[in-house]
Formats: C-alpha cells, sequence, structure tokens
C-alpha cells in the first residue's frame, strides 16, 4: 500500500537565501544585458536576431539548420533573417566545403566590421565591469567558467 506522508524536502531541494539572491542577481545581469544588446542592435539598425545570427557567422560560416539550433528557432525564421542580412551586404551564402548541395552562410567583411563595432558599443561590458579590479573580473570570469563547464 502507498505511503499518504509527504516526502520531506532535502536542503537541496530548496536553496538556501543566497543561492536565491545569486541566481536573482543573475537574471538582472542577463535582463539588462539584453536590453543593452537590443539597444546597441537598434544603434546598427539591426533587430537583435539579426545582431545574434551575424554574431555567430562571425565565428565560422554555418548551415541554416545548425543557426536555427543555436538561435533556437525555425530554420524558415533563420532563412528570412539571412535575406535581410544579405540585402545589407553583411552575410552571403556560400557552397559549403563539405557538401556542395548545402549552402552555409558566412559574415562578409562588412559584416564583421558592423558585429565588432556592436560588441565594443556595448554599455554594459564597460560600465559595470569597469568598476571592478582587474583581479576581480579574472575572479568573475572563472566563477562563471565552472559554473558553465
Amino acid at each position: 500500500m502507498a505511503s499518504t506522508t509527504p516526502t520531506p524536502l532535502k536542503t537541496t531541494d530548496c536553496p538556501d537565501p543566497l543561492t536565491l539572491e545569486v541566481v536573482e542577481l543573475i537574471g538582472e545581469v542577463v535582463a539588462r544585458f539584453h536590453e543593452d544588446y537590443e539597444s546597441a542592435a537598434a544603434d546598427h539598425a539591426l533587430t537583435g536576431a539579426q545582431a545574434r545570427l551575424l554574431s555567430l557567422l562571425c565565428l565560422e560560416p554555418l548551415p541554416m539548420r545548425k543557426l536555427a539550433r543555436q538561435l533556437k528557432c525555425e530554420p524558415s525564421n533563420v532563412t528570412g533573417i539571412v535575406d535581410r542580412l544579405e540585402a545589407r551586404g553583411l552575410v552571403e551564402r556560400q557552397p559549403d566545403p563539405t557538401d556542395r548541395r548545402v549552402k552555409v552562410a558566412a559574415a562578409t567583411a562588412e559584416g564583421r566590421r558592423v558585429a565588432r563595432s556592436l560588441r565594443e558599443s556595448l554599455r554594459f561590458a564597460r560600465e559595470p565591469l569597469a568598476g571592478l579590479s582587474e583581479a576581480e573580473r579574472v575572479a568573475l570570469r572563472d566563477t562563471l567558467r565552472r559554473m558553465l563547464g
């Protein structure tokens, strides 16, 4: 016969107040970053999605399906974004060097310049981090890497 007594919560099931505060602060940092990123994108006449796609393509040319997975959207949406960036000369379609049936999107030299300018214009990267010493920024970087690793 099944027990009707509730199972007590383990201490790991209910985060402590410090952990909850850290999670709230991370959420606020993420929200501020997105707000600044959207504003910087708009200053470059880009939508946030266009800016994110362009940033990804500055790392390497990618097929539409992979772009869609990384952006967490449908491939048809990526096609429209690439079309608009291509019309501005920021992106071009190229044959995939490993499978000529597949096209990859790649940032043009102008696209890389715009993406670099966008990154450099992010106030979030300058203002809050400028108040931290180099040692504090290194510690923050290392902590974030540990959290993500």
